[in-house]
């Protein structure tokens, strides 16, 4: 008597890594030519009296005054005047926490267990606040990244969405964008969860709850590894470990809040012994101390120009931090943090550009544009689509009224994808949000 064959274990399911995928359609924009502006493209290049060429929602041709413009194209006078790519916020929390800023709208912290990597951002944004219309027309912000607070040690998914107007947070999702995985050292994850009488108290703490908790993502993933190879009974899901599996797999990015030199190295530290790559640092102050470090491990730091000595952690802040960073040859990124800070990056990156030169060393302005979009857009994974002005790449430009570095330049029209978003020599083309019609101040960009 034969012995029968042993069954065939069932093939692998494959999981959904894209439930709630981007619907994001381009508005309808015109053949534009934007003649005799100076350029910063935003990787370091500059050209005067240049043309940049907007068509089919990407940058056609950029160039001198002789550059080709196709005929019948809508020409916008730039004497004068300055083109730079949007502006890219790294680090922000509209929709999350918008305005009004009530508690029935503080959405950016699920701060009951210092490990929630289950919750993502975009489950909070709410398309309607009216932070990301005045971040349009005050900021030339054409893309963002919207994280969850910094209440805990893994604090949920990121979501990088184009500043439109739009129903749904789908509607806004920057399409091919990676997701980011929100974590947070130091204070922040201590003293909420130290403050309940639970660990984390310490930061020794911290990375004891850190470490437990990658040592568990270590064994999904080989889990799931094992089931995608074999098939069988596939293992019992878990929202939580799918994001950290989607670190440890290189599908997410580590976006990682932290003030302190030392823990920053500890972090990086961490990073190896798990096998996960940090993508960048935000907040930093610190930065300054271990620029060497970040540039050695490919690691950004988003930093402020000049907020610092707000808590402890915060205390040994410098103002030529970001140069500093600059200089020993890292990524190096102006961010926000905040719905008005937002609305002034380009006053941001000016006031470190002014510190870095004060202190000896020879920063152009047009490298420094590469703090507010092209490094912005590295980090985001997002650089071989926007973030600077190259043929192909989408075209989210913004037309300045004078050099962007000077206190009082505005954006004079703003496009994304090649749509005019905003112009403010035309009332009608300042955004409203539907929460601000029939308000009093309704449009108003102040």
């Amino acid at each position: 008597m034969q012995t029968p064959p042993p069954k065939k274990a069932a093939p692998p399911v494959r999981i959904n890594q894209d439930p709630y995928p981007s619907t994001y359609q381009r508005y309808p924009g015109a053949v534009t030519a934007i003649r005799g502006a100076t350029i910063f493209d935003g990787e370091g290049g500059r050209i005067e009296n240049g043309t940049v060429v907007l068509a089919d929602g990407v940058v056609q041709a950029i160039g001198g005054a002789d550059t080709p413009v196709p005929e019948g194209a809508y020409q916008v006078d730039g004497t004068g005047k300055f083109v730079t790519p949007g502006i890219i916020d790294v680090h922000s929390h509209l929709g999350d926490y918008p305005s009004p800023g009530v508690p029935a709208h503080s959405d950016g912290n699920e701060a009951t267990s210092p490990v929630r990597p289950e919750v993502w951002a975009e489950h909070s944004v709410w398309p309607q606040d009216p932070g990301f219309s005045r971040a349009l027309m005050n900021g030339g912000v054409t893309a963002l990244q919207i994280l969850p607070g910094s209440a805990n040690l893994f604090g949920g998914r990121s979501v990088t969405l184009k500043n439109v107007p739009a129903r749904t947070v789908q509607g806004m999702k920057f399409p091919g964008a990676p997701y980011g995985l929100k974590m947070a050292c130091g204070e922040n994850p201590k003293r909420v969860y130290g403050s309940k009488s639970q660990m984390p108290q310490t930061r020794m703490g911290n990375i004891a709850v850190d470490r437990a908790t990658w040592i568990k993502a270590q064994a999904y993933k080989r889990k799931w590894d094992r089931y995608n190879k074999t098939g069988g009974d596939m293992p019992e899901r878990d929202l939580a470990m799918d994001t950290l599996m989607g670190v440890l797999n290189g599908q997410i990015l580590v976006h990682n809040h932290c003030y302190r030199a030392d823990e920053m190295a500890i972090m990086i530290d961490m990073s190896k012994e798990f096998g996960y790559k940090i993508t960048a640092f935000h907040h930093a102050v610190e930065a300054y101390k271990v620029a060497d470090l970040l540039a050695a491990n490919g690691i950004c730091a988003a930093m402020w120009a000049d907020w610092w000595g707000f808590k402890m952690e915060a205390y040994d802040g410098i103002k030529e931090n970001i140069p500093l960073v600059d200089h020993a040859g890292a990524c190096a990124i102006v961010h926000s943090d905040d719905p008005n800070g937002i609305q002034r990056l380009n006053q941001e990156a000016a006031k470190a550009l002014a510190d870095g030169r004060r202190m000896g060393l020879f920063i152009s302005d047009e490298h420094a544009w590469t703090w507010l979009s092209y490094n912005p857009a590295k980090a985001l994974g997002i650089a071989d689509k926007t973030g600077s002005l190259k043929q192909g790449k989408m075209a989210d430009v913004v037309l300045w009224n004078a050099n962007p570095f000077s206190t009082y330049a505005r954006p004079e029209r703003v496009w994304i994808d090649g749509a005019l978003m905003y112009f403010s020599g035309n009332p009608r083309m300042k955004p409203v949000s539907d929460f601000e019609l029939g308000q009093p101040g309704e449009g108003d960009v102040k």
